[in-house]
C-alpha cells in the first residue's frame, strides 16, 4: 500500500548526523515532515473530512497510474463528481502545496549534496568553474589567456515574462521563509529547538494555505515587472558579487604562479550581467509600450538604489575606524570634508562622514531617477551621481584607504560586494531589450514614407527595391516624420517607443537599454527598416567628420544595436544568408566596426519546435548556427548568439551547462545570452544558493565551450561529418512525421484545443499578454509558450519527442536485417561521441519521464468527437511507444532517467501527489465547459480550481514554462 500524504502526528525526531546509510534519507524525511505539517494544516483549516478525501483520491489515483487500473479510473471518476465546489477547491489546494513543498524540499537537498562534497575536499564538481579551470588548465590554457577571455566576454541570462508564468510574489515569499527553516533543520539543535522550528514551520504552512494563491485580476505588466524584481531582491544582487569572488578565488588557486607575478589579482571586469525583456516586449503584447518602458527601468533603477542606500548605510555603522587610532589617505580625508555631516561626535571617523556623504549622494540620485519614497533621508543635501562610475569611484577610495592603513580585512564582508554590485547592475539594474515585429515595422515606415512623398506604398515594393530605397533613406538627414500630420496610433506609438528608449538612455546610462530585437526577421529589409526608424527618433547619429579621423571608416553610431531573430524552420535556414548581405552593406560594414565588430544574433527555440518539431528544431538551430560561425568569420565579425530557450524541452530547455557545451564549436567564444522563462525562473533563483549554482554553471559552460581546444581533426572530423549528413536524413522524416500530424491531419486543431487546457489558460490570468497572436483557432497563430505549455499540463509533452520514432524507425528499416544492426551502431556511437545528440537524447528521455499516457488518456476523453479522439490519440501513443523503445536500444538503459538518478528520485517522490491534479483538472474542465456551452457562466470556484491546478502541475513538473 503506498504512503500516505500524511502520517500520523508524531513529535519530530532530531535529524541523524553521517550515520544515514542513504544519501537521500534526508531529503525523505524533509518530505515526509512537509506532508505531515501540511496535514495538519489542513485538518485544522478543512477538518477530518476534507482531509480523508484528499488521501482516498491519492491512493486511487496512484493505483491508476501504477495499473493503469480502469476499475481505478472510473472509482476516480465517481470521487471526482461528487466534490462539492469548495471541497474540489481544498483538494486542488492540498496537492499543489505538496508539489510546492517537495520543490523546496528538493531544492535544500541540493544544496545539502553540493555542501557534503565541498566539505568531503572535492570542490571541482563538473560544472563548477573549479572543474572549468581544472580541464582548462590540464589542456594547456594558461591563466593569463583565461583572464584575458574574461576581459571581453558576456553572459547574460535574460529574464522574460510569459502567458504561462503562474507564481505570486507573496506565494514565494512564504516558500523562502518555509525553505530558510528547512535548512535551518541541518544545523545541531536540541530537542526543543526542533519542536520550535516545527512550529514556525506548520505557521508558515499555515499561511500559505491562508494566502491567495490566484490572482483575481488580470496580471499587467507592471506586475510581471514586481514579480522579476524579486528574484533580484532574493538572489542576484547578492549572488552575482559572490560568485565574482568565487572565480577570483578560483583562478588565483587553479593560476598561482601569475597571481605571484603580479603580486595581486587584478578584479575581473563585470562579465556576468543581467538582462529583462519584460516592460520592453512589444510583439504581440499591446500592453507594452513606452510608458511601461519607463516604469520598468524607474521601478529596476529604484530596486538597485535600495539596495545601494542600504549596503552603504549599513557600511557606515561597520567603519568606526578612527584617525585617533590610524591614518586615512589624503583622497579620503577629502571625500569626508565634501560630506554634509557636520556633526563632532564624527570628527574623528573620516569613513563614516565620506559614507554619510556618499548616502546623500545616492538619496540625490535616486529622487532624479524616479525614486518617491526613500526610507531612510540624508543627513544633509549632496550633488547627486552624473554616472554609476562616480559612485564607484567614491567606494574605491574608501578601499584603498583601508588597504593601504591597515584595514584590508575590512573590505570583504560587505564594502568589496557593493563595489562590485555597482559595477554589475549600474543605476539601470539589468539591461532592457526592445523587441517588435518586422510587419509592425514595416507598416509604420509604409506610413511614414507615405505621407513625406517618398514612396506612396513601400509595402508593396521588392526585396530590392526595399533595401535601395531605404540606404537612400538612411543616407539622407531629412525626417520623414513631420509634427504637422497625422499619423495612425501604432506609428506614433512605435515612434513614442524609440524616443522613450534614447530618454531612457540619456538618464540611466548607455547600458540600461542596448538592443534592438526584430522577431521573424526573414529579410535584410527587416534590419534596415529598424536602422531608419533609430535615425528617425535619434537614436542613429551621423557623425562629424572632424571626430572621427582617427577612425576615418566611420561615419555614424547607432545606439541599439539591430539584432534579427530567426525563428521557424525556413527563417533558420535563410539566417546565414541574411546575415552576410546585411555585413556586407557599406553603411552597416561600417556600424558593426563601431560596435567593435561584433553583432549579435537571436535564434528561436520555440517557434522553430512549433513549427517543425523536436528533432528538426534542434538540427536546424545546430546547422544555422554552424552557417552563421563561417558567415562571420569570413567577414571578420564576432558572432554573439542569443538563445530564445523555454522552459520545456521543446522550447530549448533542459539543463543549461549541456546545453552550452553541446553547441557547434566557435559559436560560444565568450559570448552567449540567453531566455529564463515561465516557471524555470522560479525553479532557478528563488533560492539563493540554488541560484548562485545555476548562475556558475553559465559561467563554467561558457569557459569550457570558448576555450577548450577542438578535437574534431582528422578521422574525428570525417566522422562528426558523416553524423552530420546522418541527421540531415534523419531530421527530413521527422519533420515530415510532425507536419503530419499536427498540421496536416484533419481535426487535429479540433483535438489540441478540446484535449488540452489551451482554452481554459487563455482565459485565465495567468500573464499580460495574450495567449494568441490573432483572434483565431490556428495553430499557427498559437504563441508557441502556451503551445507547449498545454501538452505540459496534459502530461503528453508531445512538442518534446514526436516524430523521433517515425524518422529512426524509417530509417533503420530501410534496407535488410544486417543493415539495420549496422545502423543502430552508427546510432550508438553517435550518442557515445556527439555531445550534439547526447544532449538531443538526454532531454528527451526527461521529456518522457514525465509524459503519462494514463493520465493523457482522461484528457483525450475531452474530446467531444469519438472518432477523432481514438484516431489522433492511437497516433500519438503510437509514436510514444516507438520512440521509446528507439531511445532505450540507442541508449542501452531500460529505465527512463537510468543516468539521471537525482531527477528520477525527484518524479518518483512526486508524482504519486501530481497525478490527482491532472485527474481534477479534467473534472473542472468538463464542468467548466458544459456551463459555458449551455450559454451560462462558469462559476467563480470553477475557474478557481482550474487555475489552481495548473499552478500545481507546473511547479510538479517544474519546466513548462
Amino acid at each position: 500500500m503506498s504512503k500516505p500524504l500524511i502520517a500520523k502526528q508524531t513529535p519530530p525526531a532530531p535529524r541523524i548526523k553521517n550515520s544515514l546509510p542513504n544519501k537521500d534519507a534526508p531529503l525523505k524525511e524533509d518530505i515526509r515532515l512537509l506532508g505531515r505539517l501540511l496535514g495538519d494544516v489542513l485538518r485544522d483549516q478543512e477538518g477530518d473530512a476534507v482531509f480523508e478525501v484528499v488521501e482516498t483520491i491519492r491512493q486511487t489515483a496512484v493505483r491508476f497510474r501504477r495499473e493503469s487500473d480502469q476499475q481505478a479510473g472510473a472509482e476516480l471518476d465517481k470521487l471526482l463528481k461528487k466534490l462539492t465546489r469548495d471541497q474540489t477547491n481544498s483538494v486542488v489546494r492540498a496537492f499543489s502545496y505538496f508539489s510546492h513543498l517537495a520543490n523546496i524540499a528538493e531544492d535544500q537537498h541540493h544544496n545539502r549534496r553540493r555542501r557534503a562534497h565541498l566539505l568531503a575536499g572535492s570542490s571541482a564538481q563538473p560544472g563548477s568553474v573549479a572543474h572549468a579551470l581544472t580541464k582548462l588548465d590540464d589542456a594547456g590554457v594558461s591563466g593569463a589567456t583565461v583572464r584575458n577571455f574574461l576581459k571581453d566576454a558576456l553572459i547574460s541570462p535574460v529574464l522574460t515574462a510569459h502567458p504561462t508564468e503562474v507564481q505570486r510574489k507573496s506565494i514565494l515569499d512564504a516558500e523562502r521563509e518555509i525553505a530558510r527553516l528547512l535548512a535551518e533543520r541541518d544545523q545541531p539543535h536540541t530537542p526543543k529547538e526542533l519542536r520550535d522550528n516545527s512550529e514556525l514551520l506548520r505557521g508558515r504552512i499555515a499561511t500559505l494555505w491562508q494566502t491567495r494563491m490566484l490572482r483575481y485580476s488580470k496580471l499587467t505588466v507592471a506586475d510581471e515587472i514586481e514579480n522579476a524584481l524579486s528574484y533580484h531582491r532574493i538572489t542576484f544582487l547578492r549572488e552575482l558579487p559572490a560568485l565574482y569572488d568565487e572565480i577570483e578565488a578560483e583562478i588565483a588557486t587553479q593560476f598561482p604562479t601569475r597571481a605571484r607575478q603580479t603580486g595581486a589579482i587584478a578584479p575581473l571586469s563585470p562579465f556576468v550581467q543581467m538582462g529583462s525583456w519584460i516592460g520592453g516586449d512589444r510583439d504581440g503584447n499591446p500592453n507594452v509600450n513606452a510608458g511601461t518602458m519607463q516604469h520598468a527601468l524607474q521601478r529596476q533603477s529604484t530596486t538597485i538604489l535600495d539596495f545601494y542606500l542600504e549596503e552603504v548605510h549599513a557600511l557606515g555603522a561597520e567603519l568606526s575606524v578612527s584617525t585617533l587610532m590610524v591614518s586615512v589617505n589624503a583622497e579620503l580625508e577629502a571625500l569626508a570634508k565634501s560630506s554634509p555631516d557636520t556633526s563632532e561626535h564624527r570628527s574623528d571617523e573620516p569613513y563614516r562622514r565620506a559614507l554619510i556623504g556618499i548616502y546623500a549622494r545616492l538619496a540625490a540620485t535616486a529622487r532624479d531617477l524616479g525614486a518617491t519614497n526613500i526610507l531612510r533621508h540624508e543627513v544633509g543635501p549632496a550633488a547627486h551621481y552624473a554616472t554609476v562610475a562616480e559612485f564607484t569611484q567614491e567606494l574605491q577610495i574608501i578601499e584603498d584607504s583601508l588597504i593601504a592603513n591597515h584595514g584590508a580585512a575590512l573590505v570583504k564582508p560587505r564594502l568589496s560586494t557593493l563595489k562590485r554590485a555597482s559595477q554589475i547592475f549600474g543605476f539601470h539594474l539589468a539591461s532592457l531589450d526592445m523587441r517588435q515585429s518586422s510587419d509592425v515595422h514595416e507598416r509604420v515606415l509604409t506610413e511614414l514614407l507615405a505621407n513625406a512623398d517618398v514612396e506612396p506604398n513601400y509595402k508593396q515594393l521588392g526585396e530590392e527595391q526595399k533595401i535601395a530605397l531605404l540606404l537612400a533613406e538612411l543616407h539622407n538627414p531629412r525626417p520623414l516624420y513631420s509634427p504637422y500630420s497625422s499619423y495612425s496610433d501604432e506609428t506614433n506609438s512605435e515612434l513614442g517607443v524609440l524616443r522613450m528608449a534614447r530618454e531612457i538612455r540619456q538618464r540611466y546610462g548607455a547600458r540600461a537599454i542596448r538592443n534592438y530585437i526584430i522577431s521573424h526577421t526573414e529579410t535584410v529589409s527587416d534590419l534596415l527598416e529598424v536602422m531608419l526608424l533609430q535615425q528617425e527618433t535619434g537614436l542613429l547619429h551621423q557623425l562629424d567628420p572632424a571626430h572621427t579621423s582617427a577612425k576615418a571608416v566611420t561615419n555614424s553610431e547607432l545606439e541599439l544595436m539591430v539584432i534579427p531573430l530567426f525563428e521557424t524552420i525556413p527563417d533558420l535556414r535563410a539566417a546565414a544568408a541574411i546575415m552576410q548581405q546585411w555585413m556586407a552593406l557599406p553603411p552597416v560594414a561600417r556600424l558593426i566596426v563601431e560596435q567593435g565588430r561584433l553583432q549579435e544574433v537571436m535564434l528561436g527555440y520555440s517557434d522553430s519546435n512549433k513549427d517543425g518539431g523536436f528533432l528538426t528544431s534542434n538540427w536546424e538551430l545546430y546547422k544555422a548556427e554552424i552557417e552563421l560561425v563561417r558567415v562571420f568569420n569570413t567577414a571578420g565579425v564576432k558572432l554573439r548568439l542569443f538563445h530564445g530557450r523555454g522552459g520545456t524541452v521543446g522550447r530549448g530547455g533542459g539543463p543549461s551547462y549541456q546545453a552550452i557545451l553541446a553547441q557547434p564549436p566557435g559559436t560560444v567564444n565568450g559570448q552567449i545570452r540567453l531566455t529564463e522563462q515561465g516557471e524555470i525562473i522560479a525553479s532557478k533563483f528563488s533560492n539563493p544558493e540554488i541560484g548562485r549554482r545555476n548562475l556558475e554553471l553559465l559561467v563554467a559552460a561558457t569557459l569550457e565551450a570558448s576555450l577548450m581546444p577542438n578535437t574534431a581533426v582528422g578521422k574525428q572530423a570525417k566522422k562528426l561529418s558523416e553524423f552530420e549528413q546522418l541527421m540531415d536524413g534523419l531530421s527530413e522524416r521527422a519533420y515530415q512525421a510532425y507536419r503530419n500530424l499536427v498540421y496536416e491531419t484533419p481535426g487535429f486543431t479540433d483535438y489540441f484545443f478540446e484535449a488540452t487546457p489551451i482554452a481554459e489558460i487563455a482565459e485565465l490570468n495567468i500573464g499580460s499578454r495574450p495567449a494568441s497572436r490573432k483572434s483565431t483557432r490556428r495553430i499557427e497563430d498559437l504563441r508557441a509558450i502556451p503551445w507547449g505549455f498545454s501538452w505540459g499540463q496534459c502530461r503528453l509533452l508531445l512538442p518534446g519527442w514526436y516524430g523521433f520514432g517515425s524518422a529512426l524507425s524509417a530509417w533503420l528499416n530501410d534496407g535488410d536485417a544486417k543493415s539495420k544492426t549496422q545502423k543502430m551502431t552508427t546510432l550508438r556511437s553517435m550518442y557515445k561521441e556527439w555531445p550534439f545528440f547526447a544532449t538531443l537524447l538526454s532531454n528527451m528521455d526527461m521529456v518522457l519521464s514525465k509524459t503519462d499516457l494514463a493520465v493523457a488518456s482522461r484528457y483525450a476523453g475531452l474530446v467531444t468527437d469519438r472518432k477523432l479522439r481514438n484516431s489522433i490519440f492511437k497516433r500519438i501513443v503510437q509514436e510514444h511507444e516507438l520512440t521509446s523503445s528507439l531511445l532505450s536500444s540507442i541508449t542501452g538503459a531500460k529505465d527512463r532517467l537510468a543516468n539521471n538518478p537525482l531527477l528520477a528520485r525527484s518524479i518518483k517522490n512526486r508524482f504519486a501527489y501530481l497525478d490527482p491534479l491532472n485527474h481534477l483538472q479534467v473534472e473542472l474542465i468538463k464542468r467548466h465547459r458544459s456551463v459555458t456551452a449551455s450559454g451560462k457562466t462558469t462559476e467563480e470556484r470553477v475557474k478557481r480550481g482550474i487555475h489552481l491546478s495548473i499552478n500545481g502541475i507546473a511547479a510538479g513538473l517544474r519546466n513548462t514554462g
